[in-house]
């Protein structure tokens, strides 16, 4: 992949990588992700343009850094939890370069579907087949503008409207409109059988003061440039609307829960949110 022909939101997904390959440095990882320093090392033409402020050592690097540890963790259990539950089929939206599908225990009969751009999808693929990757579970990789009509594309592929489905949209929203935003949830909304299960990040004042201080640091405008808000604080309300019972998650509760308490940062929270339940909760 040459860094010259990668657009920023590929090589921010480089950067949040190069964030989980530095957790897996560590003694005592949340998580386990092998392939995250080879993408990274695969990608090093690119990190060299400095997609994101990770690793230079200022204060919104550590929050933000804090913040995708935690997410890589409550995602990975949030869908194998979904799984036990009986979702069999898996949905990531704006999959990136995470290995979920080669790094998770699934158990038998998951299929999951990654949808991303094709210039990530192309390098990621490169990547895994050279190292002969074999996922734990059945896998198609589609590469999609999912501001285009990539839900027809999605049941081309096998997908099952009328099968209880875990989702996932990592890291997505806020590089949305508010109407983009909306229009996706419809679509994900018109897709879930009853039982389906949806996860994303959760907007709230403590969010919110994190995304202005990023605004703030002239190293991170390559990526706030790219920020357009998504449905922000009106995200949980708009899926309970739909049908869907939402749970919302404390960033910095969860990070005491994992042993990552850190009083001198805090982290955007998160949801979980179940079609057909409606009662809402807070974590």
């Amino acid at each position: 992949m040459e860094a010259d022909k990668v657009s920023r939101v590929s090589r921010t997904a480089i950067g949040v990588t190069w964030l989980r390959a530095q957790e897996g440095q560590r003694p005592d990882p949340l998580f386990d992700d092998p392939y995250a320093e080879v993408f990274v090392a695969e990608a090093r033409q690119v990190i060299a343009r400095q997609t994101i402020a990770a690793g230079r050592g200022d204060a919104v690097s550590a929050i933000f850094g804090l913040h995708v540890v935690l997410r890589t963790r409550f995602y990975d259990d949030y869908l194998l939890a979904a799984a036990g539950q009986g979702c069999r089929q898996v949905v990531l939206l704006a999959a990136g370069l995470d290995s979920r599908a080669f790094r998770l225990a699934w158990p038998p009969g998951v299929r999951l579907f990654e949808l991303d751009l094709p210039e990530l999808l192309d390098f990621k693929e490169r990547v895994l087949a050279d190292r002969q990757a074999v996922p734990g579970c059945e896998r198609s990789v589609l590469a999609v503008d999912l501001r285009e009509d990539w839900p027809r594309q999605l049941i081309d592929a096998g997908f099952d409207p009328s099968a209880p489905t875990a989702w996932l949209i990592e890291g997505l929203l806020i590089y949305l409109t508010a109407d983009e935003a909306a229009g996706l949830l419809t679509a994900v909304d018109g897709l879930s059988a009853p039982g389906s299960r949806l996860s994303c990040e959760h907007r709230d004042n403590v969010s919110n003061s994190l995304l202005a201080l990023a605004r703030s640091r002239p190293s991170m405008d390559e990526v706030t440039a790219l920020w357009k808000g998504g449905l922000g604080e009106d995200l949980a309300r708009w899926l309970g609307r739909a049908g869907w019972g939402v749970t919302t998650y404390d960033g910095t509760t969860l990070a005491e829960s994992y042993g990552r308490a850190d009083p001198e940062a805090a982290s955007v929270g998160f949801l979980t949110a179940v079609k057909g339940e409606q009662p809402t909760s807070t974590s």
